[in-house]
């Protein structure tokens, strides 16, 4: 496999920040699945994201009493758009708060569009 094999990740938004902001180990875990997405492989701890499109996933990593997602999406052109990443704190058990999905929807229509006008 050479480099033009390996496809490059956009980083939409502050979803940069948000994990940089994150525990080391975390940023590790996050670091690994998407060099295995990169590598056009599933990673172990990537899971469909329900609600926005085919195509989108999310990493969701535990650390301690915390959970972390990193929602990404790969059936876009030749890359991988981090669409958004949070630490999880909805008080609604598993389900993500409306406020975070709203913000991965428009971020993966905006993506999109992007793509679109780039051909």
């Amino acid at each position: 496999m050479d480099d033009d094999d390996i496809k490059p990740v956009v980083w939409v938004g502050d979803a940069r920040e948000q994990v940089q902001s994150f525990p080391k180990a975390v940023r590790s875990d996050i670091g690994a699945a998407l060099y295995d997405v990169q590598l056009g492989e599933k990673p172990p701890k990537a899971n469909p994201f329900k609600g926005v499109a085919s195509g989108v996933l999310e990493i969701v990593t535990r650390f301690e009493t915390d959970t972390y997602r990193t929602v990404y999406a790969v059936r876009i052109g030749r890359r991988v758009y981090v669409l958004h990443a949070f630490q999880k704190k909805s008080p609604t058990g598993r389900k993500t708060a409306k406020l975070d999905a709203d913000m991965i929807a428009r971020r993966y229509k905006e993506v999109v569009q992007m793509e679109k006008e780039q051909k």
